[in-house]
């Protein structure tokens, strides 16, 4: 049976403080199993000479003691387990989400986004069984079998030897049914990850797979790949009720191992009864914590593939940069060095040693064919694509060395499609500056020409659906733009702000842009294609090929 992932220890100080408890609990639970045995087995030996009912009485209350202290063991360790859990699992899923997140939206692009979220919910929910129910059985079957076999040397040397041969025989079959069943559970676990992955794809297009016709073919697939992960589950239950019944067997003959002879032995009469039966109440409590915790690692381990691959995703972090610790403070250039941003999944160069700056103030704007590399000079600045040669500087400060987290409040940003989450307008709105009251909310809004929330039903309280549902293209982007001018940040990133807007939303966000910028006190960078800002720019840069080169326009002439 698998042990506990050193790298859950590693990186999880709430799971060593939970196996250290758990390791005293099982330590004084064996202890009262030892007390209940020979409290009882008194009772029961006694009981055959008719002693007086005091004796008895005595007896008895030392029985109901002992199983007071196991009630309330148990009870305690429930809470204890629970608690832990949480904390575990929310610490895992935050450690899964930041990798995600040093990785890059890039990275979450396709299936891989499906699957992360499959993972962080549905995944990582399944490590109860692992928690709660396989680790507390395997503190028990750590101590308890081991206690009871010490008591069992000084009570009867033929049984204790008996069970010291045939209690290895449940973890060692536990093992053999173990290996057959992971193979079965990491086909599961991947099989269901392949699933979210492949709905979310199929959702987040289903407008465009209804007109091509291919919806009814893209759900015969979701269809199939769920028929494959409920074989795969029924495939692992039976092996799972298999070993159990295995392991039931075999601890159901070693008692009789034990049992059989101490019969014969006290029908012969050179055996104490009050011993036999303190025998014959430990072998059980052997073997109970052994069965149980093979039942419950065939529960857990659809939770534990899905903790390995959180754990291999947050380590697959590890080696990305991700800034230093360095203030990042104000800044009066941005400049890139012989910037070279090549991507490994494909291989081809986005940026060649691009190297031009920009100064404080400037409304600089990126234009070039699609696939060019514009966006991705905004994902170098915003840290999500780290240069692969080259440089860039801040006021000369190599941007690598800057704390990652400070240097992006510095910056606004209104992406090609602006995701709108499901929530109110104003909560939308307010995800550029989360302690922004209702006012500086407003004001953000009339800034970027978002009169329109007042007509909606709820005016800024109107829910919206998952990305922007409910609004056309030309409202979503105004509310992204307002999100960024609330951030009141100096660098403004905008890609594309105005593509597939018609003209009056384009003069909006045109407009509103223009007037943001207009004093000088912020810097903009914007990727364009459209003439309306072009028109606005003080410098416009095209890339091509991987290089930047400045176009002579009327503002940089100036």
């Amino acid at each position: 049976m698998r042990p506990v992932d050193p790298r859950m220890t590693r990186r999880l100080p709430e799971l060593r403080r939970y196996l250290a408890l758990t390791a005293v609990t099982g330590a004084v639970t064996a202890a009262a199993i030892g007390v209940q045995a020979y409290a009882l087995s008194g009772v029961l030996a006694r009981a055959v000479d008719a002693p007086a009912v005091s004796t008895l009485l005595n007896g008895l209350a030392l029985v109901a003691a002992a199983f007071g202290v196991r009630a309330l063991l148990s009870w305690a360790h429930g809470r204890l387990a629970a608690r832990s859990a949480a904390g575990i699992k929310a610490r895992l899923r935050a450690d899964t989400l930041a990798a995600a997140a040093a990785h890059g939206p890039r990275w979450l692009r396709g299936r891989r986004g499906g699957e992360t979220a499959t993972l962080v919910t549905r995944g990582i929910d399944g490590l109860d069984a692992y928690l709660v129910g396989y680790l507390p059985q395997l503190m028990l079957g750590a101590t308890v079998p081991v206690a009871v076999l010490a008591m069992l040397y000084f009570a009867d040397l033929a049984s204790a030897i008996i069970i010291t041969v045939t209690v290895p025989l449940v973890p060692i079959f536990g093992i053999l049914v173990g290996w057959h069943t992971k193979a079965k559970t990491e086909k599961q676990w991947k099989l269901l990850s392949r699933l979210g992955g492949h709905f979310l794809d199929v959702v987040a297009g289903l407008s465009t797979l209804k007109i091509a016709g291919r919806a009814g073919k893209q759900a015969e697939a979701v269809r199939d790949v769920a028929d494959r992960y409920r074989g795969a589950t029924m495939a692992t239950l039976r092996v799972a009720f298999l070993s159990a019944l295995v392991l039931e067997l075999v601890a159901t003959v070693s008692v009789a191992l034990v049992a059989v002879p101490i019969g014969l032995r006290l029908q012969a009469g050179d055996f104490d009864l009050r011993i036999a039966f303190f025998v014959l109440l430990l072998a059980p409590e052997a073997f109970l914590p052994l069965r149980a915790m093979g039942t419950q690692f065939h529960a857990s381990q659809e939770g534990l593939a899905a903790m390995d691959e959180a754990l291999t995703i947050v380590e697959s972090a590890e080696g990305l940069p991700s800034g230093g610790a360095r203030p990042a403070g104000t800044f009066a250039t941005i400049g890139f060095d012989d910037v070279t941003v090549e991507y490994p999944e494909s291989g081809v160069k986005a940026l060649d040693g691009a190297s031009f700056t920009v100064r404080a103030g400037e409304r600089v704007a990126l234009i070039g064919p699609s696939g060019a590399g514009k966006s991705t000079v905004l994902s170098v600045l915003l840290g999500f694509v780290a240069p692969t040669g080259g440089r860039v500087l801040v006021d000369g400060v190599d941007l690598a060395t800057l704390d990652v987290e400070e240097w992006r409040r510095r910056i606004g940003w209104v992406p090609q499609r602006a995701h709108l989450f499901a929530g109110s307008v104003a909560d939308n709105i307010r995800l550029g500056a989360p302690d922004a009251d209702d006012a500086r909310v407003r004001a953000a809004a009339a800034s970027a020409d978002a009169d329109f929330v007042d007509d909606l039903p709820d005016g800024y309280g109107t829910l919206l659906g998952d990305r922007g549902l409910g609004l056309s293209a030309g409202q979503s982007r105004r509310l992204a733009l307002a999100r960024a001018f609330l951030r009141d940040a100096p660098l403004l990133l905008m890609d594309e702000p105005t593509a597939s807007l018609d003209g009056r939303s384009e003069a909006a966000v045109t407009g509103a842009t223009a007037r943001f910028t207009a004093d000088g006190s912020r810097t903009a960078l914007i990727v364009a294609h459209r003439p309306a800002i072009l028109d606005g720019a003080d410098r416009v840069l095209r890339v091509a090929d991987g290089k930047v080169a400045e176009l002579e326009t009327e503002g940089s002439a100036r």
